[in-house]
């Protein structure tokens, strides 16, 4: 939900597959769920025995009719294994603001509950304003929605979703808008501004005094209004017997793109521009052309359905044997002016997919799938990315494009080009990716199910809804390993990956990454190979009998501290805490570092200070790998707290300097690449520690 596809996104494309029938969903088997559904607001507090009889007679009504119907628990193919029911946050007790908690090298410093206007305030399907959402989301006959559904569906209008930051503040997506919090005090953070704008799903990213928001759903208006468009119309009989899918009707009003925002006025955001794309924008990531100063560029991943040309001339949802110029099989490359953002328009519609051999423009297709009716399905063509992240300063960008992941070079931004693609038959959904700091490894996320179902339960394969883990050599993918959260989750908790960023610890790979209701999770890939968990985070389910959605959509790290993005709770901050698996000097070395802003789509190289307290983290890691003798790091230690305790004396430092040698030999044989290079940065700052 990334950059996220969302929990929402399965569920906003429900909504647009019950109105159109067109979706991503296309592209990964439908979104199953465990027991029923419910609305992420739900009170929690309401009686087992309701509960049951509500879940049967919904049972019995919606069943038949339910897109979010349960799927059965899988078995577990022969030779993968299950999630760990022996962990603490299997049984976590249930709760929405009081659910148990489990945390082991990570502490909770707040949760900031979303505003009021950005609730539902509904736990009733036939609550009038149930009734009233999901009319302005544009769906007609909700009578014939199933009970179970409407919920759902309704409360996707006030899903929280990406998170972007600039100096003290952080912007909130949401569905309905944006809630800007100031978080010069993280523990103390506050609301500074809230925004209403529907249109879902409310991706953002900031750069200097602008604003940018992704709009896919058919209920954004041009101008950020809440009254969405008429319901659709029933369809005619022939078309209701015959399932055949309808796109929205053409309004004049309607928006699916980006918006554009002047953040000038931090507290009275004002929207300059809004670009018109054909599929509207899932995801955009925002790229900045060192050589070009004067604009912007955003990628644009739509994922939805493709609007008709009575909407936005040029529009074509044909396959591309009937229209080479369909709107399928590309994205939509944006150019801002910074100096004038009404100007911004579409300047590229990059073919990502292309077959270089035959120059077919669906030259790309999935590994196949998994899940239910597994014997039935094929593989697919890829007509779609859901999130691309760009690495400017080593020239490449990867895709995480439903059916495949791919490698660019985008030293032109405007001409990206792919120099490789990769498939996996354990993969379902390929959602979002990020590079290693050196840019040597990639981590992609599975999005299994689109984020609404149950996929960390114990017999769900920790191979599918995963991570997978590649080396880049030579701008080629190879496989390495995979990764899952290990903790067993329960049948009403949406669990699978989802959005994360790089911890910036020296000397190590470290990744934070939410994975919705199975809370966060930060693993080491430092050896892709054995890819391991150093600190989680997690609530017990926010209804124990009912998968009610919710969790953490997306979990970054952002100097000094981590936010995550709860889908239905608010917004959370935590701070690492030290562990057997990482020193009090690796946070302080990884607090060191300071940007002023993150859009974490758009990868920033990290760079350490060549500070004491670094070095003192590469010593830690140098003494957990054994990769020096204890009774030199001892020496080592003792010499840079005198360094210190004297502020920088010149003759300690000159002590320290004479260590640096013995160091750089000792780089030489070093077992792993990793304290080679942790040996030379260590020699490094003890040649010249800067204050």
């Amino acid at each position: 939900m990334n950059r996220s596809s969302s929990f929402a996104l399965p569920i906003a494309v429900a909504a647009i597959f019950l109105l159109s029938g067109i979706s991503r969903l296309e592209a990964q088997e439908p979104a199953a769920t465990p027991p029923k559904q419910a609305a992420p607001m739900q009170d929690a507090a309401k009686s087992d025995a309701a509960k049951a009889d509500a879940a049967k007679t919904d049972a019995d009504d919606d069943d038949n009719n339910n897109p979010f119907a349960p799927e059965p628990a899988p078995t577990l193919p022969p030779g993968m294994k299950g999630s760990d029911t022996s962990d603490p946050r299997a049984k976590l007790t249930p709760g929405l603001y009081n659910a148990g908690e489990a945390a082991m090298g990570l502490k909770h410093l707040a949760l900031l509950k979303k505003p009021d206007a950005f609730q539902l305030g509904a736990s009733d399907p036939d609550d009038p304003k149930v009734q009233k959402t999901i009319s302005q989301l544009g769906i007609g006959n909700i009578a014939k929605l199933p009970k179970a559904a409407q919920l759902p569906i309704a409360q996707l209008a006030f899903a929280n979703s990406d998170l972007a930051f600039q100096g003290s503040h952080l912007f909130l997506g949401n569905f309905y808008g944006v809630n800007i919090y100031d978080i010069s005090n993280p523990a103390g953070a506050s609301l500074l501004t809230s925004m209403v704008c529907p249109g879902g799903q409310g991706d953002v990213s900031v750069y200097k005094n602008l604003l940018f928001m992704s709009v896919e759903m058919p209920n954004g208006r041009l101008d950020c209004g809440t009254q969405g468009f008429p319901p659709e119309p029933p369809p005619p009989a022939t078309e209701e017997k015959e399932k055949k899918r309808r796109i929205p009707a053409a309004q004049k009003d309607r928006f699916r793109g980006v918006r554009i925002f002047d953040i000038s006025d931090i507290k009275n955001p004002k929207q300059v521009a809004a670009v018109q794309t054909c599929r509207g924008s899932h995801t955009h990531t925002l790229v900045q052309d060192p050589n070009d100063k004067d604009n912007v560029y955003i990628y644009v991943s739509g994922t939805s359905f493709v609007r008709q040309p009575e909407e936005l001339a040029g529009c074509s949802g044909e396959k591309p044997d009937k229209d080479p110029n369909t709107a399928l099989f590309r994205i939509d490359i944006i150019k801002v002016p910074v100096a004038a953002p009404q100007d911004a328009k579409i300047v590229a519609n990059p073919r990502l997919f292309i077959d270089p051999r035959t120059g077919a423009i669906n030259g790309l297709s999935s590994g196949g799938t998994h899940g239910k009716n597994e014997k039935e399905r094929k593989p697919s063509d890829t007509d779609q990315c859901h999130d691309i992240t760009v690495y400017t300063a080593i020239g490449l960008a990867t895709g995480a494009c439903s059916g495949n992941g791919i490698l660019l070079d985008i030293k032109d931004p405007v001409h990206p080009k792919r120099l490789d693609a990769v498939n996996d038959p354990n993969y379902s959904y390929w959602h979002s990716a990020s590079f290693s700091n050196d840019g040597s490894k990639v981590i992609f996320t599975d999005e299994w199910g689109g984020g609404l179902g149950a996929r960390c339960r114990p017999n769900d394969p920790n191979k599918w809804g995963a991570d997978a883990i590649f080396r880049v050599n030579e701008n080629k993918l190879t496989f390495v390993d995979y990764y899952k959260l290990p903790a067993a989750q329960g049948d009403s908790e949406n669990c699978v990956a989802h959005n994360g960023s790089l911890i910036p610890v020296p000397g190590r790979d470290i990744e934070v990454q939410a994975w919705y209701q199975g809370g966060i999770s930060v693993l080491d890939f430092t050896d892709p190979a054995q890819p391991t968990e150093i600190a989680y985070f997690d609530r017990g389910p926010i209804d124990p009998n009912m998968l009610v959605l919710g969790g953490e959509w997306s979990a970054y790290w952002y100097n000094g501290n981590i936010y995550a993005s709860e889908i239905a709770r608010g917004l959370d901050v935590f701070e690492l805490t030290p562990s057997k698996f990482l020193t009090q000097n690796e946070i302080d070395a990884a607090k060191s570092v300071h940007v002023a802003d993150l859009n974490v789509q758009n990868q920033q190289k990290i760079e350490w200070p060549s500070t004491l307290v670094v070095a003192k983290a590469y010593l830690d890691q140098l003494s957990r790998s054994q990769a020096l003798p204890e009774s030199q790091i001892t020496t080592l230690r003792k010499a840079i707290e005198s360094a210190e305790s004297s502020h920088m004396n010149k003759s300690k430092l000159a002590k320290l300097q004479k260590m640096a040698p013995s160091l750089e030999k000792s780089a030489a044989t070093a077992k792993t690449p990793a304290d080679n290079a942790r040996l030379r940065a260590l020699a490094d700052i003890l040649k010249h520690p800067s204050a």
